[in-house]
């Protein structure tokens, strides 16, 4: 009798499940650039707070420093300029006198245009809470117009990110929040489909994220080498040991003041000190 060939057996249920999956070379180079494009977007946060932080720090002490000294030096100057002005009258044919007086009023009107007008209440310094921090720190995150490919979409977060800079730099926790919770929950949020065209994507966004980052990063450096900062350090390096800087320039200030007046007063009595 003939033998009957063996049947094959039917495949077990869970033999497919058991084969290794393998995952495509676009989708793990995408894996890699997301995981580089979180790092670079957690750093360029970082420094987006530490820039806004000097930026608004800077802002309050230029403030400061016009309160107490500029509106003085105004009015110094206004007084040497019309000082300048007198003797070039009593001198008419003096083309030195008349140059002095251009001059010394020129200086005056530049010093008043800058100075502003002085403000009834002392300008306060800046001082971020931590909770202000995070949160300005999650809308850089997330919104920062570097790090889109889409014009639309930049436009959109250019002018969010202008919002976030004011609001941070008032102090607004609110705003910041607000800014954040709009944005996550727009149409603009959500991502586009296809692991090839989001690798595009995410290189791009790595790139400009670096191209930010060194613009961020020369900006700290024309802000640290300005003389506004060099102040604004010493002042505070003062005031460690208890001296009050600002109070001591606005006494000497006024000292030159008095003295302006007075000679204003009587043109005979000796020439004022530059400052």
């Amino acid at each position: 009798m003939a033998l009957k060939a063996a049947e094959p057996r039917p495949a077990h249920p869970g033999a497919a499940a058991e084969k290794p999956s393998i995952q495509k070379p676009e989708d793990q180079e995408l894996a890699r650039k997301l995981a580089e494009q979180a790092a670079i977007e957690g750093e360029l946060a970082d420094r987006e707070l530490r820039v806004a932080n000097l930026r608004a720090e800077l802002s309050a002490f230029e403030r400061r420093y016009l309160h107490f000294i500029g509106a003085r030096y105004a009015e110094l100057d206004e007084y040497k300029a019309q000082l300048a002005e007198l003797l070039a009258r009593q001198q008419p044919g003096n083309e030195r006198a008349q140059q002095a007086a251009r001059e010394a009023r020129a200086r005056a009107d530049e010093t008043k245009s800058a100075a502003g007008e002085k403000s009834a209440q002392e300008p306060r310094a800046f001082e971020a809470t931590p909770e202000m921090k995070r949160l300005y720190r999650d809308v850089a995150k997330r919104i920062h117009p570097d790090l889109t490919s889409d014009r639309d979409d930049r436009v959109k977060r250019q002018q969010l990110m202008a919002e976030a800079n004011q609001a941070y730099e008032e102090g607004d926790e609110a705003q910041l929040a607000k800014i954040l919770n709009e944005y996550e929950c727009s149409p603009e949020a959500v991502k586009g489909e296809g692991p090839g065209a989001e690798l595009v994507r995410v290189i791009r966004r790595l790139s400009q994220a670096r191209g930010r980052l060194a613009e961020i990063d020369a900006e700290l450096q024309q802000m640290v080498r300005s003389d506004l900062h060099q102040m604004k350090e010493r002042v505070g390096e003062a005031e460690k040991y208890g001296r009050d800087v600002l109070k001591e320039m606005t006494e000497k200030v006024d000292a030159q003041i008095e003295q302006a007046r007075a000679r204003l007063e009587n043109p005979e009595t000796p020439s004022l000190p530059s400052r």
